[in-house]
């Protein structure tokens, strides 16, 4: 592998944090996920906006928040314009994803990092693609090409793969699942083998995983003994992603008579939970082959439920009778419907709480997860109420007066612009009549028609823009109108189409929040649908590709530590476990360096033609490191931030040209691969005879004979003629000779 590659952890390095790593083959840099959790760690976006102009494409695996939470918000705010590629599930899905995430947080608090505006311009940068689809890179790339490989964990789950002509893979490849699932199969990389590089992640490397049978029983008997003692099951699941294996599942034991459970409400509580289960009943092509078989032999959608019921709000859900099981967004109860009924059920020791997913840490999952003791949680609750009152006055002349100090602004613009729209030339003559300003030595040969003084007309112009005459707000506002004019108003009837009814704007409203302290009594449980490789199978599936260099990303520090050592243990590979901002060379070729030209040694360059559009030149040059030092007033903090393009040109070493009398003497060098078929139609258009024989290109009426050696170098032999030399020349024209 003779390419510099280069891999930056922006976050998820040495840690638990979300995925998003820079990879940077030779000139052309990769953004591995972008995600966010529900901190909004500003710093760690303030990394990534400094990396963010030397990214040339974005590769997303997943459509959880875990891995392109982050997109939106660089589209819409860090005007991120490089082509993004997902699968088509990921892209159906991920919309689901951050308009779920979204709201979530909207019904209860202001949401200043990203709007539904910019999830949908981040979406429209996303370029669908299909599984083993390779997809060439374009401008500094062309030569490199991705595809995406199935990955299992969720629907579209891609484990990318990164190729460059002649050279070794580069596999990346994080919380993915070789197990067969009910409604996915597991991933193929069993199917890759060596790769020059591998990135994986070594958050399960110490996990063992319950067996699925045991598991699934577990949850039954769970179910069973909670809706039969008259309590409720909060199931926290995600919006799009696991979400559709529980559902599954969870329909079939439903439609079971032995479980005993079609006699419970069974729901699905979330903003998009229609629309989820609407996109996976199109999707049947990226599932299971088993559910696929099914689908085309009987002709029935999996998930054309029966008993799931679709709740878009509590109001719909308090409508179900209970006991009812209810799976809700999202799993990490920090936001979503899932922390408001885990506020409403915990203290009811007949309810039941389980947990899907062990989630970042400091999350309240993780907490009740980590520390099942811990029965007493003070929490901050928010909340949005409708303004009332003087609150309710205020916002509306607060908005009127913003209203028309846009309206003042948008008639300035336009009366500046048609004041310099007056002609060039006229000016005021005596009696305010308007006349033309003849300039001197503008006078032609030909006498020009004589100009009458012309009395001043005032013109009055419409004020205007592509869409017509502008609209003062004033003159139809119903405040401004009489008593009795209001009363008829309020008393006039339109007629009206139930579906011509929208919801134009949202009431004014504000966010309050409050600490409230949360006894649980209910019962709590984690059942792992999670949906990933435990740390035994991953450790066989890595020794069984046996990459040549292995990068190890998000996962504790004792795992990281465990799992690097038995990896080199097993497969004999260089095995990296970066920290943040660390800027890990994983190239394979340690004699390779990367240098910047100078601007002497580039104009002095004198290149010859080898091949095809390929140009050489012999550089006698000396390298120089630059001398200038980091500031040591540099905060710590800082120092690991990512470098921005600037700073890594000025720290790469220059290569400068050496001057000619003191430039070292070397012997010429011939620069091409030439077939001996090939130079036999030169000789044949210089007017010399040839012709082969055993191998051999004999010419000049077999004087001479031409033969390739076994090291690939062509030799002339016999006697010296005047026909010697001249097929030498023309041996010599087809080399670049440096």
């Amino acid at each position: 592998m003779t390419s510099i590659v280069k891999f930056e952890g922006v976050w998820g390095v040495g840690d638990e944090t979300p995925h998003c790593y820079l990879l940077t083959v030779d000139d052309f840099t990769f953004l591995l996920d972008c995600g966010w959790d529900e901190k909004f760690d500003k710093s760690y976006i303030d990394r990534l906006a400094k990396i963010l102009p030397r990214v040339d494409c974005v590769l997303i695996s997943y459509s959880d928040p875990l891995h392109m939470g982050a997109l939106p918000y660089l589209v819409g705010k860090c005007q991120l314009t490089c082509p993004v590629y997902a699968t088509v599930p990921v892209f159906k899905m991920g919309q689901m994803f951050m308009y779920d995430w979204f709201q979530s947080h909207h019904n209860y608090d202001l949401v200043e990092h990203f709007t539904l505006d910019d999830v949908d311009a981040a979406f429209e940068l996303i370029t669908q693609v299909k599984y083993n689809q390779s997809v060439p890179m374009r401008g500094k790339g062309i030569g490199l090409s991705i595809s995406a490989q199935p990955a299992g964990h969720m629907i579209g789950g891609a484990i990318w793969r990164i190729i460059k002509d002649g050279e070794g893979d580069i596999v990346y490849a994080v919380d993915f699942n070789h197990k067969k699932e009910r409604h996915l199969g597991g991933c193929e990389l069993d199917k890759i083998t060596r790769p020059s590089l591998l990135i994986t992640d070594a958050f399960n490397a110490s996990y063992r995983q319950e067996r699925r049978r045991h598991r699934d029983e577990k949850l039954v008997a769970q179910l069973q003994e909670t809706c039969r003692n008259g309590g409720n099951v909060l199931i926290a699941t995600d919006t799009g992603g696991r979400v559709l294996e529980m559902t599954h599942m969870l329909e079939q034991m439903w439609s079971t008579r032995e479980s005993g459970l079609s006699a419970y409400s069974l729901a699905i509580l979330s903003n998009t939970g229609y629309h989820v289960i609407h996109f996976a009943k199109q999707m049947i092509e990226w599932m299971s082959e088993k559910l696929t078989k099914a689908f085309d032999s009987l002709r029935t959608n999996p998930f054309s439920f029966k008993h799931l019921k679709f709740c878009h709000n509590l109001t719909d859900l308090s409508r179900l009778p209970s006991p009812k099981v209810v799976l809700a967004s999202f799993p990490d109860l920090e936001c979503g419907y899932a922390r408001e009924l885990f506020v409403q059920w915990a203290t009811n020791p007949k309810n039941t709480i389980i947990l899907t997913s062990r989630t970042g840490p400091d999350t309240l999952a993780r907490r009740l997860i980590d520390n099942p003791q811990i029965r007493t949680f003070k929490l901050l609750e928010k909340r949005r109420m409708k303004l009332e009152g003087s609150e309710l006055d205020e916002h509306y002349r607060m908005k009127r007066e913003e209203e028309q100090q846009q309206q003042r602004i948008k008639m300035e613009e336009v009366e500046s612009s048609s004041d310099s729209e007056n002609e060039d030339g006229l000016e005021a003559g005596k009696h305010d009549i308007i006349v033309l300003h003849e300039k001197a030595g503008n006078q032609s040969m030909f006498r020009s028609r004589k100009h009458h003084p012309m009395f001043p007309f005032h013109e009055e112009k419409i004020r205007g823009d592509d869409y017509g005459e502008y609209i003062n707000l004033e003159d139809f506002d119903i405040s401004s109108m009489k008593d009795d004019n209001k009363e008829n108003l309020e008393n006039l009837q339109i007629p009206y189409e139930d579906d011509d009814l929208m919801d134009i704007e949202e009431p004014p409203s504000k966010c309050v929040s409050q600490t409230v302290t949360v006894r649980v009594t209910a019962q709590v449980l984690f059942i792992d649908f999670e949906g990933r490789s435990d740390g035994e199978s991953i450790r066989k599936i890595v020794e069984a590709m046996h990459p040549l260099r292995v990068i190890l990303v998000r996962g504790s520090p004792t795992d990281l530590q465990a799992f690097s050592q038995n990896i080199r243990s097993m497969t004999k590979a260089k095995v990296f476990t970066p920290s943040l901002g660390e800027v890990v060379n994983a190239s394979m070729e340690s004699h390779i360096y990367q240098v910047k030209l100078a601007e002497s040694l580039v104009s002095s360059l004198m290149l010859k033609p080898a091949g095809r559009e390929v140009e050489v030149a012999w550089v006698d040059g000396i390298v120089s490191f630059p001398t200038e030092s980091i500031d040591e007033a540099v905060e710590e903090g800082d120092r690991q931030v990512i470098a921005s393009e600037s700073q890594q040109d000025r720290e790469m070493p220059t290569l400068s040209v050496v001057p000619a009398e003191t430039a070292p003497l070397h012997n010429p060098v011939f620069i091409n691969d030439i077939r001996l078929s090939e130079f036999k139609q030169v000789l044949s258009r210089a007017g010399i005879s040839s012709e082969f024989n055993a191998g051999i290109l004999w010419c000049a009426n077999g004087t001479l004979a031409l033969k390739k050696q076994e090291s690939g170098s062509l030799s002339l032999e016999g006697p010296m003629s005047a026909d010697y030399f001249e097929i030498r020349e023309l041996l010599y024209s087809q080399y670049a000779m440096i």
